[in-house]
């Protein structure tokens, strides 16, 4: 590492002011900061120290990404074999997965940086480290056959409309991986919804084994409810199965377990606030019993803990709705804004059947309402330390 720091500075005059290369001096930068920690320092005034600047705090996160990406690359493959009907090893299954999610990666990264550094060029700003997560999410809530242009292309309008029009990382109102999502639901709505696009080559009739369904136990769930059955006929396994996430969806969104221990990794080092990640399972699993109370159809008479163990749920709980930039500040507006998320997420999957997967419109709509709650908390605060005051006097 000493050689490579002393080829750097060796280098870097050539992207200074006044240099050879000074027009790429935040692309030199980002590079440079990336490989290691800035060597500024502080002259005066009384400052706070701390080794963990953006972009340690991004790679933690890309790090707490990680058991639901290995997990997710081997659930592709398994679930592609089973379709076909064959008992496949391991290694073969995530060998296959691995092979089908690089791309969609790659292609995040590309352009989704690509447009970061140009950005800052254009700007002469410094490249913000808020796409190195937003580049692994948008892969993780996308389906395996999604198309890789749209991918590019959902890409392309999360990180222009969604985050450079409001300034870059740090001043954007919506997540950008969910708008990207987004954006391919409703402008692609048969490359996101359906049966078939959950699982690597059943669009094409891949040796796929006769019978075999695609669906979700989301899509499961709103299928009843549509047809009017009085219980849900589940086509993915038991519960358990669908917290080790043994079922179809989307990549990264399967396994409650793998995404645990991610957020136990956030947790631990204090980059996820806990208020929201309690908050939303509280808000989902109390509006359930809510439902379980009515009991108008099979799909509000499910257990309400299957609602955490389905679908986005938990992947959205612990990696969107603590977005640090798009979520609330205030301690008492995380509680609120994540209970939310948890409520409506349920809500919507329930009462809109036609929509079974409820949790990115509601942390979209709540990342809107975030400023709000705030204003509010604070008010309230506000009125509070009033009261206080002129009863002392």
């Amino acid at each position: 590492m000493k050689g490579l720091r002393n080829y750097i500075d060796k280098i870097k005059p050539n992207f200074e002011p006044g240099g050879k290369f000074a027009k790429l001096h935040s692309t030199f930068d980002a590079f440079e900061t990336f490989l290691f920690v800035p060597n500024t320092v502080t002259t005066k005034g009384s400052n706070i120290r701390d080794c963990v600047d953006l972009k340690r705090i991004m790679i933690v996160v890309v790090v707490a990404l990680m058991p639901a990406l290995l997990f997710g690359m081997y659930n592709v493959g398994l679930q592609h074999f089973r379709a076909m009907g064959a008992e496949t090893p391991f290694w073969s299954c995530f060998w296959f997965g691995f092979l089908k999610v690089l791309p969609i990666i790659i292609v995040s990264y590309v352009v989704g940086l690509g447009i970061e550094f140009i950005s800052a060029q254009i700007r002469h700003h410094e490249v913000n480290e808020g796409f190195l997560v937003s580049g692994m999410l948008i892969p993780l809530v996308m389906p395996v056959d999604v198309p890789l242009w749209m991918v590019a292309v959902a890409t392309a309008f999360s990180v222009i409309i969604g985050k450079e029009v409001f300034g870059g990382t740090g001043m954007n109102i919506f997540n950008p991986a969910l708008l990207a999502r987004a954006f391919i639901f409703f402008a692609y709505p048969s490359s996101i919804s359906g049966e078939k696009i959950w699982i690597a080559g059943l669009t094409k009739g891949e040796g796929i084994v006769d019978g075999f369904s695609g669906a979700t136990p989301l899509s499961d769930a709103a299928t009843a409810v549509l047809s009017g059955a009085k219980e849900i006929t589940w086509t993915q396994g038991s519960p358990l199965d669908w917290f080790l996430g043994f079922m179809p969806g989307s990549i990264g969104e399967t396994s409650t377990v793998a995404i645990l221990i991610g957020a136990a990794i956030l947790l631990f080092t204090g980059v996820a606030s806990w208020r929201i990640m309690l908050s939303v399972f509280a808000g989902g699993y109390l509006m359930g019993l809510l439902f379980n109370l009515i009991g108008y159809n099979a799909y509000m008479n499910i257990p309400a803990y299957y609602h955490l163990i389905i679908g986005g749920f938990a992947f959205g709980a612990v990696f969107m709705a603590t977005d640090p930039v798009t979520g609330s500040h205030t301690n008492t507006g995380k509680f609120i804004y994540g209970f939310m998320i948890g409520a409506l997420a349920v809500l919507i999957r329930v009462v809109n059947p036609g929509y079974p997967e409820g949790m990115m419109l509601s942390i979209l709509f709540m990342n809107a309402v975030a400023p709000l709650i705030d204003y509010y908390v604070v008010q309230s605060n506000i009125r509070r330390r009033m009261r206080r005051l002129k009863t002392a006097k």
